[in-house]
């Protein structure tokens, strides 16, 4: 194997005389202006190593032979390998090569073998550049460079056919139109957003979660997901990154796992609150935007429309289940914008970002996907009016336990208790209107339910005293009765 670069014109070789011959001056032995000047009168331009034990200064070894050292290929200056060449210069490391004819690009010798000076005298003399020689080589090199490029410019100017007579790119016609950007446009209603959005960041012990907020009230209320701020009730520190950049920290004010809401506060006046609009207004096909902090990209926004209403959600561990009558959406949202709001056309919050559909088999959230969904506004605005004045959220229920290994049409009141808790509870809401362990609910105000999860979010989304009107068939008749919602309180 060599490392001679086939692609480089042959180096000149000067023969070297051997030890009993005379040796005879080289037509090209006027020293190179870098090089220090050669002793003795048969000064020649070196040869290059043969061999891997010529790295090195050779002694002599019998009587009458003349010591030589040998010089590195590439001459005195050595040159950094450019970084397209740093596999072969890490290849060098090994040591000699077996050939050391010389490459354009820089020395092939062993890094760790010692320069020599060349001398064909009876004398062998190492070889140094001095910090004063080194620098009037680089700086001979940098003139010869910067004149070499006015040469090059000069002989372009000669040559009008050698470069374009205008370079000149086109430009905007004078009083061009701008672009128009509306009140109600996607910019216009991001700038307004933009500033009353914030990023969360919660340290633990178990690691960093960071998420999305936005402001509630100008004097330093937030409202975030509950999931995103979980930790600050176990003493997290948590720290609210504002739109311009400057950060505050904040300390917890309320939650409820029931809702996934929270709210935070930062002592900070004058802020700019997001208005919280109206859910029930909703249709599927308003456009809207999404705005948070999407796997820490602060600022970020993205478009769409809602998808679906109504969609039973359930968010969060078994133990402390999130139950969302939630606003479906196609705008993009990723890790990281939950808590972050969903804006209408009119610059008003319908929804509050919470969580994202996952593919089957995925174990944990990959991303975007298409299926977003959010708390409505309307949920939002009731909790966290709760939770600022009481530091706690309620929610409603009817007093009953659901059979989750029925298959049929409706949803089955469950046969008999579970673990202690009757199936109907005593003088609850269910039990004051007649309803009984067994008996099929087949909608709620008139629509329709056909799993746990949909019944129980279609109550959640009202308020404890709320009256509801459920189909409920017992054996073969269906009758319809009036439920009071009770109140439950949750929360910490």
């Amino acid at each position: 194997m060599t490392d001679e670069n086939p692609f480089a014109p042959p180096t000149p070789r000067a023969a070297v005389p051997s030890a009993n011959e005379p040796r005879t001056p080289a037509a090209d032995s006027a020293p190179e202006p870098e090089a220090r000047p050669a002793t003795g009168p048969g000064a020649q331009r070196p040869e290059p190593a043969a061999a891997p034990d010529q790295a090195t200064e050779r002694l002599p070894q019998q009587p009458g032979e003349q010591p030589t050292a040998q010089l590195p290929a590439s001459g005195f200056l050595t040159t950094v390998a450019a970084p397209a060449l740093a596999g072969a210069a890490a290849e060098d490391r090994h040591g000699p090569h077996p050939s050391a004819h010389p490459t354009p690009y820089g020395t092939d010798t062993d890094p760790h073998a010692t320069p020599h000076a060349t001398s064909h005298g009876t004398t062998t003399r190492r070889g140094k550049l001095g910090a004063r020689a080194v620098s009037a080589v680089v700086l001979l090199g940098l003139l010869a460079g910067a004149g070499g490029g006015v040469a090059a410019f000069a002989l372009l100017d000669s040559q009008e056919s050698a470069r374009p007579a205008n370079a000149a790119l086109p430009e905007p016609a004078a009083g061009a139109t701008q672009v128009e950007r509306p009140e109600g446009s996607v910019a216009a209603i991001a700038a307004a957003a933009l500033p009353s959005v914030v990023s969360i960041e919660v340290r633990a012990q178990q690691g960093v979660a960071t998420g999305s907020g936005m402001i509630l009230k100008a004097d330093g209320y937030i409202l975030t997901n509950n999931h995103v701020v979980a930790e600050a009730a176990s003493g997290a520190d948590v720290t609210v990154t504002f739109a311009d950049g400057h950060e505050q920290p904040a300390e917890l004010v309320g939650a409820t796992p029931d809702y996934d809401l929270a709210v935070i506060r930062v002592d900070e006046r004058g802020l700019e609150p997001l208005v919280l609009g109206d859910s029930d207004d909703v249709v599927v096909g308003d456009s809207v935007l999404a705005v948070g902090s999407p796997l820490g990209l602060e600022a970020t926004v993205t478009t769409g429309i809602v998808s679906a209403l109504h969609r039973p959600v359930k968010a969060g561990e078994a133990a402390e289940a999130a139950f969302i009558d939630a606003i479906q959406t196609d705008a993009a949202i990723n890790p990281g914008n939950s808590g972050g709001p969903l804006v209408n056309s009119a610059g008003e919050v319908i929804g509050i970002n919470s969580a994202i559909a996952q593919g089957p088999g995925t174990a944990a959230a990959t991303g975007n996907i298409g299926l977003g969904f959010a708390i409505p506004s309307n949920q939002a605005r009731h909790t966290a009016e709760q939770l600022i004045e009481t530091g706690t959220a309620t929610f409603p229920i009817i007093g009953v336990l659901l059979d989750p290994s029925y298959q049929g049409e409706g949803v089955r009141v469950s046969e008999e208790s579970q673990q202690g808790t009757p199936a109907v509870t005593p003088d609850g809401p269910a039990d004051q209107a007649g309803v009984e362990p067994g008996d099929v609910i087949l909608s709620i105000d008139g629509r329709p339910v056909s799993v746990a999860d949909e019944l129980i979010v279609a109550i959640r989304a009202k308020a404890p005293g709320d009256s509801v009107t459920l189909q409920v068939r017992s054996g073969g008749e269906e009758r319809e009765v009036r439920v009071v919602l009770e109140e439950r309180s949750s929360g910490r």
